[in-house]
């Protein structure tokens, strides 16, 4: 499977996973439910890990480098994420997220010097624009209490920039890692094991300071837990998992773009949780984003 299409099932794997996230995320709490979510990753990769006996091909500056990709990309963006959906849902975080794909095509031209031209360029263009399309008018109404605003808007919108940024920041900094042939056999496991155990540490370490905003604030149950770890297999062991094998043989300026068509990928999903049929501005959107895809990958 080319880089293109594990970008591709990497977003699709975040859409269904958005939705999950909703419900634990206000109960527990933005920290509290990032912390479980971590925990329960970390767990799940380092067995898998173990179990590949890869470790020995990391040494120590690199495991240095996955630790700060992952407390950057993954301690403070998604948690920056989790928060920003609890203000706003699931459509409007989804759409600031999205800029994570314009911060990385700028950093990956910028600092690799990745080709964005001709064809690509404009499959770039057009997916960006049914991104932005798709979250916006995305719904006829707000009736449902995931469309619903709670507290400050320049707050919300903030977290989610910042979510973005971080997520653009975290890709980038292991593009040279997952590509250079000379570290040909990291294991893409082991390193998003690194990444997860160094984002569950820093919250960790949070909680055990006292920080208040780390407390949870409701137990979690049975019901929340299997909801945390489903989500947590999907999107971060099997979804980043598979952005750190399209990073390998991809452009970070093209994955980045490829994997933010989460939020088109999303509109269905939405449809049948709020018995609310996407608006036509939102289909365009898909059409859109399936036009970007195809100039990209074929382009």
């Amino acid at each position: 499977m080319s880089y293109e299409w594990l970008a591709l099932l990497a977003a699709a794997l975040w859409a269904c996973t958005s939705l999950i996230s909703v419900t634990p995320s206000r109960v527990m709490g933005a920290f509290a439910y990032s912390r479980w979510r971590m925990g329960l990753v970390s767990l799940m990769l380092l067995s898998a890990a173990l179990y590949n006996n890869q470790w020995q091909m990391i040494s120590l500056s690199q495991a240095g480098l996955f630790a700060l990709s992952g407390f950057i990309g993954v301690f403070v963006g998604d948690t920056a994420l989790f928060a920003c959906m609890n203000r706003l849902g699931p459509r409007r975080a989804s759409l600031l997220f999205a800029c994570h794909a314009a911060f990385s095509a700028f950093l990956g031209v910028w600092l690799f010097n990745e080709d964005l031209l001709g064809w690509p360029l404009l499959g770039a263009a057009c997916l960006f624009l049914g991104v932005i399309l798709a979250v916006s008018f995305g719904h006829r109404s707000e009736q449902h209490s995931w469309e619903k605003i709670s507290g400050s808007v320049s707050i919300a919108v903030a977290l989610g920039l910042t979510a973005a940024l971080c997520q653009s920041l975290g890709t980038v900094m292991l593009k040279p890692l997952m590509s250079a042939p000379e570290y040909s056999a990291i294991d893409p496991v082991a390193g998003s094991a690194l990444r997860m155990l160094s984002a569950f540490s820093a919250h960790f370490l949070l909680w055990l300071s006292g920080y208040k905003l780390a407390r949870t604030l409701k137990p979690i149950n049975s019901k929340l837990f299997v909801m945390v770890a489903a989500n947590g297999f999907l999107a971060m062991a099997v979804g980043m998992t598979l952005m750190l094998f399209a990073l390998r043989y991809g452009d970070v300026s093209v994955v980045a773009l490829l994997s933010s068509t989460s939020p088109v990928l999303v509109l269905p999903l939405l449809w049948i949780v709020t018995k609310q049929a996407p608006t036509r501005s939102a289909w365009a959107s898909a059409s859109l984003c399936i036009l970007g895809s195809a100039l990209l990958i074929f382009g």
